[in-house]
């Protein structure tokens, strides 16, 4: 008798890592790969195969071979090969084992990338050199082998920039410098301080993600994601969104622009998913990768495609089966989002609300990794995730806001690890307490890259005997790169530290500065990496704190001017009606209209404030430089993307104030603004709260800079707060909170300044000097 024929097998090459989701994709691509009568068999690193039961009781065999060594993968298999255990297809799913599966593949001459394509990709500097090449827009990069590399091309490009190692995953030692003074504490979080890095240019827009199939050697386009991260200066992604809900043109322009470059780059087998922004100059591509891409995207793309299978397609495809996709597919009919868990750094004392969560109908997987006497690390990449929400719902929006409700529904209380030391931590101790709040605006606002139509709320309150004894208030959107939860979870975080640190056993003696300890430890948070608008909240709360206990108001407490009327700006977005009431008008501008607006602004007895949100280019500079002229607007703020053109600028129009706003969110960023523009836009939520807005302010006065005061749409206590310092400024942009609550819009207001802490907005009548009148 004949021997029975082998079936035919899968080489699933580096199984799956030890993180729940890369077990959940290996699992999954074994059984698809079963479903179509495959044999399979696993090769990973021996201590893997031991970590993952369930990735090997899923296959049928498993070998320890390590991926590492890719040329060594390849004559494993090709040894097996020669003795009649041939694979019919070489597959993997980590980002790891991508060149040892191509090395077997071509080995073998089975389907599969090229070695050297994936080699290239996976070198992210020559991956952007091969685009650049190509003619795709991409961002400066260079290659450094020690700090003094690193400093050198700072001083050759425009910043801010971002470190990164050359080869990495999970956004591991990913960190955003703003100056040579932050390039320390960056090179410190890289994983391996001894291999060369990367430095490159910080890419300023929206993150997307496109995910795909190779059928026949060519793209296949399933979605386009939208991610969500942390605030810098670290890039933890901490949600998706699928599919991306983007205009049908910018869609297929995304898509053609991902196809294109896949194709230029030779790859053509597999699962693919590139990285990309979505900047005021186009489409700037990311990162290539030649797999599925993280973030529980591979349980999100079956629920908007029913009936996908990721894997099989693959498998198909490469065995020669009839694959059904076409060469554009339509965009999704229903939507999926996924979210992290970013509970504070400390120890897991309790955790309510998760029952709720894993069993809400609308949830397509749920995990939570961490209970009582669980340790949370800091998250500062993907490896420190302790738990997500996976939802589907109708829409993207439905989606996104279902999964951020649902995840900020789950509160863990956190107990620090190392309270301070020599520091009296008895009943004086506040307890802290963040609550967050999802609210949608009274009205859209539209801006030139965005429009906002929700925000997340966020309030912080210190409590000594169920009594709150100090209190911040925000709102942050995600628009503007600002994570309600993870910055819930920082400030979290942080006011527990400082609870203890600037307690009464450091500045409750006679004579004792109370706001000093409080900047020390504020700055360290932020050389810590603690993002601007949590320590904002932060310090809110603890100066609320500090000038209720001295019976002042903070302003007096931080040694500032009375403040006096703060006389406001009209605020107009785009696509609103322009009103003439004598006011000074801020237009917003950046859109296709502007020179229709500026016409239309020409015998305006009001001045005018024009803010273009960088959203001119050289072209239309020249070509709206003579109606700006003719109008002589009182300022121009964020005019060009491009600040070789302020120079010209300025000279041009030498009675207007050319202040800075986007991306000035530090001391260097306010002497780059002052020293290249002559002037700036300083916002609390940027710099991280009243202190480091107050120093930027005090040294632009010193150099004669324009001084403009502005906001986010933020709630009145924030307004409040910011606006102490108008008295030190030309221009104050402070109503934001006319979007976010239901105060009246007014053209000026004063502040109730004689209460202890943070003032709240007095809306009195005008003083009967003249000034128009409230409205």
């Amino acid at each position: 008798m004949s021997a029975a024929p082998h079936p035919r097998e899968l080489l699933l090459i580096g199984g799956g890592g030890e993180m729940t989701l890369s077990v959940d994709v290996a699992v999954q691509a074994l059984e698809q790969a079963r479903a179509r009568g495959l044999r399979t068999h696993v090769t990973n690193r021996a201590d893997t195969l031991a970590a993952t039961p369930a990735v090997t009781a899923a296959a049928d065999t498993a070998t320890a071979v390590d991926f590492a060594r890719p040329g060594d993968t390849a004559d494993w298999a090709a040894g097996r090969a020669a003795d009649g255990e041939r694979p019919a297809l070489v597959f993997g799913v980590r980002e790891m084992a991508q060149e040892a599966v191509a090395a077997t593949a071509h080995a073998l001459e089975l389907p599969g990338n090229p070695p050297a394509a994936v080699r290239r990709i996976r070198t992210k500097d020559a991956c952007r050199a091969a685009l650049a090449a190509a003619g795709f827009r991409q961002p400066a990069v260079r290659v450094c082998r020690d700090a003094s590399e690193a400093r050198a091309f700072l001083a050759a490009t425009a910043g801010p920039w971002v470190v990164k190692p050359r080869d990495g995953a999970d956004s591991a030692g990913v960190r955003k410098v703003t100056g040579p003074d932050d390039l320390p504490a960056a090179l410190a979080q890289l994983p391996d301080r001894e291999a060369p890095f990367l430095v490159e240019e910080f890419v300023d827009g929206g993150e997307f993600s496109v995910e795909g199939v190779f059928v026949g050697g060519s793209p296949r386009v399933l979605a386009v994601t939208a991610k969500e991260k942390l605030p810098p200066p670290y890039f933890v992604e901490i949600g998706h969104v699928l599919p991306a809900d983007l205009p049908e043109e910018t869609r297929r322009s995304v898509e053609e622009t991902v196809t294109a470059a896949l194709t230029a780059l030779e790859l053509r087998f597999g699962l693919f998913h590139v990285e990309l922004w979505l900047t005021a100059e186009g489409i700037v591509l990311g990162e290539v990768h030649v797999r599925i891409g993280g973030g529980w995207i591979h349980r999100m793309l079956p629920h908007v495609r029913p009936g996908l299978e990721l894997y099989g397609t693959v498998y198909d495809d490469a065995l020669g089966l009839p694959v059904d996709l076409p060469a554009r597919l339509p965009a999704p009919e229903r939507a999926a989002a996924a979210r992290y868990f970013a509970p504070p750094e400390g120890r897991v004392t309790a955790v309510s609300g998760w029952d709720a969560v894993r069993t809400h109908p609308a949830v397509l997987h749920a995990e939570l990794r961490v209970g009582p006497g669980d340790v949370v690390p800091g998250f500062r990449s993907g490896g420190d995730r302790v738990g997500a929400v996976v939802v589907g719902a109708a829409t993207p929006a439905e989606a996104r806001e279902l999964a951020r409700e649902l995840v900020a529904s789950v509160r863990f209380t956190v107990e620090p690890m190392e309270p301070v030391d020599a520091v009296d931590t008895g009943d004086d101790v506040p307890e802290v307490r963040v609550d967050l709040e999802p609210r949608p605006l009274t009205s859209s606002f539209r801006i030139s890259h965005m429009t906002i139509e929700t925000v997340d709320h966020l309030r912080l309150r210190l409590l000594q005997g169920g009594r709150t004894v100090g209190e911040g208030e925000i709102t942050a959107d995600s628009g503007y790169g600002q994570d309600g939860p993870a910055i819930a979870a920082e400030a979290e975080a942080l006011a527990h530290t400082l609870a203890a640190a600037c307690d009464d056993a450091h500045h409750g003696a006679d004579g004792a500065d109370p706001v000093a300890p409080l900047r020390a430890a504020l700055e360290k948070a932020a050389a810590d990496g603690v993002g601007a608008p949590a320590r904002m909240l932060v310090e809110m709360a603890f100066l609320d704190r500090a000038a209720r206990r001295a019976g002042v108001p903070v302003w007096r407490l931080l040694g500032l001017p009375e403040p006096g009327r703060v006389r406001l700006l009209h605020t107009v977005p785009i696509g609103e009606d322009i009103p003439l009431d004598g006011r000074p008008l801020k237009i917003k501008l950046g859109g296709a209209d502007d020179e229709q607006i500026l016409r239309s602004l020409l015998g305006v007895p009001a001045p005018l404030i024009l803010d273009a949100n960088r959203g001119w280019d050289r072209q239309d500079w020249e070509r709206l430089h003579p109606l700006l002229a003719e109008l002589a607007p009182a300022v121009l703020e964020d005019p060009v993307r491009d600040p070789a053109l302020l120079p010209a600028i300025r000279a041009a129009l030498p009675g207007t104030a050319v202040v800075l706003d986007e991306g000035i969110a530090t001391a260097g960023d306010a002497a780059f603004a002052v020293g290249t523009a002559g002037g700036l836009n300083v916002k609390l939520m940027r710099f991280g709260g009243i202190l480091p807005a107050l120093d930027a302010l005090t040294d632009a006065t010193e150099k004669g800079a324009a001084r403009m005061l502005g906001c986010f749409l933020e709630p009145p206590r924030a307004i409040a707060y910011a606006a102490q310092l108008a008295g030190l400024c030309d221009w104050s942009d402070l109503d934001g909170h006319f979007w976010v609550s239901e105060d009246r819009p007014v053209p000026s207001y004063g502040l109730d300044s004689d209460a202890p802490g943070i003032p709240r907005i007095a809306y009195t009548p005008e003083p009967a000097r003249g000034e128009a009148p409230a409205i």
